[in-house]
């Protein structure tokens, strides 16, 4: 059965997450169901990063195999009529190989926290960043941030949730930005590894922000990450609705 590549956009406002859930709408649910009636049979689907309820993804990839066959861009415009008023959109469908898997042959993944700062709430961005009120120092933050480069274990950034065998990873990137935005700027950091674990980005943006408040110091980091103890860094993770699935790289 040919195998197809899905580029997706999602608003995770309009869902409670990625996976599947029972009585809940999840962007897998909604994708599914559009497949079925598409193809008139069941499909599974398998993305290469499942997003919590309210985090949203800019192109999120997910591998399925379908026995229609169509040219990519007749393939990509049908799948997007059955999704009818979902908050979803089809960017790109492409035939792949049988060897491919959306999850397993991913080289790195990218994501990005929105932080906007203004004195008044930003009624348009409502559920896609986190406000706050007061400004935060950005090199401060940044400062702390490169603490986290590297292969370490993230078991200090790690949910108690979290199923993942070892906290062991490698951030490649993770880099602040700042920007104007009206009444205010808007910050923005991007990180970047091949695995994460889970809520480590939240988890590393909460406790950054407490050192853009001052409340921590950039140093902290580096101590909190190697007491590999979650209670030592920020009583609460980012939330949900800044977070941004931004892409997967596969190898060529």
């Amino acid at each position: 059965m040919p195998r197809w590549k899905l580029t997706l956009q999602y608003d995770g406002r309009a869902f409670h997450g990625w996976q599947s859930q029972r009585g809940v709408l999840t962007v897998q649910d909604a994708l599914e169901a559009a497949l079925e009636r598409l193809c008139q049979c069941a499909v599974r689907s398998h993305v290469a990063g499942r997003t919590d309820q309210g985090v949203h993804a800019l192109a999120q990839v997910v591998h399925v195999d379908l026995p229609r066959i169509l040219e990519p861009e007749r393939m990509r415009l049908a799948i997007q009529a059955h999704l009818k008023d979902a908050a979803i959109a089809v960017v790109a469908a492409e035939s792949v190989s049988a060897e491919f898997h959306a999850r397993f042959s991913a080289r790195m993944r990218h994501y990005r926290y929105r932080i906007i700062q203004t004195p008044y709430p930003p009624v348009f961005e409502r559920k896609r960043a986190w406000w706050m009120p007061r400004s935060l120092d950005v090199a401060a933050m940044q400062s702390g941030a490169e603490a986290l480069l590297g292969y370490h274990d993230f078991s200090s950034f790690r949910a108690a949730g979290c199923q993942a065998k070892h906290a062991l990873r490698t951030l490649e990137r993770a880099a602040w930005h700042q920007r104007s935005y009206p009444g205010g700027s808007e910050l923005m950091v991007e990180f970047s590894a091949r695995s994460f674990l889970y809520h480590q980005v939240r988890n590393m943006v909460g406790t950054l922000a407490e050192v853009g408040q001052g409340r921590r110091s950039p140093a902290d980091i580096a101590a909190i990450l190697a007491s590999c103890n979650r209670t030592q860094a920020g009583c609460r993770p980012a939330p949900p609705e800044g977070l941004y699935f931004v892409g997967v790289d596969y190898a060529d």
